[in-house]
């Protein structure tokens, strides 16, 4: 049992080394995006589904309240459209819940916004609905996806793509780069001078 221990972490080891050698610039485009939407007023939604839905509230939390325990900041506008599951179990019930992100982007999300689809498989149809909502919108698309991207990679302005199809796998380099990507967000509002510590 303890083998099987060693050989997950040394998976996850693996597959975020393969992304380093694939596709971290796109991180750092992906935060100069965002960075200027949000120096412009706008903010960045996240959406996912499961874990990557935890995922997403986790990364609007960092933003929103503190994200390193010596940097204290301004909050940075951020929402995750996994809401409470009262909008999640209405949504669901009433219009169905593959519309669940597509209706909550277009009463909440405003031209020039970004978002941040997160889709292990990256083949989630309330995800890729809510994508192709948001390019009508005018509101910048990203994606944190795995399994070679899926469908929803032809929707994404900029894709950071794990390079496994292995839900956990793709989950644990998805939140490794989503902490990077809010620790680049916040250096660069805080060195323009756009939040105060």
């Amino acid at each position: 049992m303890s083998d099987k221990i060693q050989n997950i972490f040394e998976d996850s080891i693996r597959t975020k080394r393969g992304c380093i050698e694939n596709n971290l610039s796109v991180l750092t485009e992906m935060g100069n995006q965002i960075t200027e939407s949000i120096i412009k007023g706008k903010k960045l939604i996240l959406c996912g589904n499961g874990g990557s839905a935890a995922d997403a509230q986790h990364l609007a939390a960092e933003l929103l309240i503190r994200l390193r325990p010596n940097i204290n900041r301004e909050g940075i506008p951020a929402i995750a459209l996994a809401q409470d599951t009262s909008t999640i179990t209405a949504c669901s019930n009433d219009l169905g819940f593959n519309l669940l992100y597509d209706r909550l982007l277009k009463t909440l999300g405003q031209s020039g916004d970004s978002l941040i689809a997160i889709s292990t498989s990256g083949n989630s149809k309330n995800i890729i609905s809510a994508m192709k909502t948001a390019k009508e919108m005018n509101i910048k698309t990203f994606g944190f996806l795995g399994s070679g991207g899926g469908k929803a990679l032809s929707f994404c302005e900029k894709a950071f793509i794990v390079p496994s199809d292995i839900t956990g796998r793709v989950q644990e380099a998805h939140i490794t780069a989503g902490h990077a990507l809010m620790e680049y967000i916040e250096d660069k509002l805080i060195q323009m001078g756009h939040i105060k510590q």
